[in-house]
């Protein structure tokens, strides 16, 4: 599974159908949609309110980044808003126990669920969690903000990952300064899904950065 997952965030949000549509067109089969509560993460970005309207008009996967203090108490109105993969960050949680309740709730409702990692945090910091979860995703920005440079140091926290899904069978996903030229390492060190957010959604013509980055 290797995709290009264009990050809503970076969308018009004045014209944020017509965006969905022309990355439709372009053959995406799936978006990226990243919460943030201006606690866990400086920024304020959208909620469910706007998920539940997006699904409605848009059938494809929608890849749910929750960047949020207290992931638990919300999940169920992402859920109900339409998403098909929750994604939490380990820095949010708690303790083991709350990690553990986090997946299994998820995973009960019937989707699919991931965990994140700041650019800081180890690989080892999560393999207690590789044999649930379904979706590794690797921070290569500090959380938070589009537009970031790639971090580097990303690319060798995909290749441990890369060695341990031979094992536990998860997803690999990487997000943040993602262009034609990162995606090649990215691509190269073991990453399936590619988050990208100012490269397509900038760019004057949305079909060629989708087609420049397969």
């Amino acid at each position: 599974m290797i995709d290009i997952v264009p990050s809503l965030l970076s969308a018009n949000f004045m014209h944020l159908c017509k965006d969905i549509k022309d990355c439709q067109k372009a053959g995406i089969k799936m978006f990226h949609y990243d919460v943030m509560d201006g606690h866990f993460v400086p920024n304020i970005s959208f909620g469910y309110s706007i998920l539940a309207d997006i699904t409605k008009e848009c059938q494809l996967d929608i890849d749910v980044h929750l960047m949020i203090s207290n992931p638990l108490k919300y999940i169920n109105c992402f859920i109900d808003a339409g998403a098909s993969i929750l994604t939490f960050h380990y820095e949010a949680m708690q303790n083991d126990e709350e990690i553990k309740q986090m997946i299994d709730y998820i995973h009960q409702k019937g989707i699919q669920a991931g965990i994140s990692i700041n650019p800081q945090t180890p690989v080892d910091k999560i393999i207690p969690y590789l044999k649930d979860i379904d979706l590794v995703l690797v921070m290569s920005v500090e959380p938070g903000f589009g537009g970031q440079t790639f971090n580097f140091s990303a690319l060798e926290k995909i290749k441990e990952l890369s060695k341990l899904k031979k094992k536990y069978h998860f997803i690999i996903e990487v997000d943040g300064g993602i262009n034609d030229q990162t995606i090649k390492e990215a691509r190269a060190a073991g990453a399936d899904l590619f988050v990208a957010g100012s490269y397509i959604f900038k760019a004057k013509n949305r079909k060629e950065a989708i087609k420049s980055l397969l």
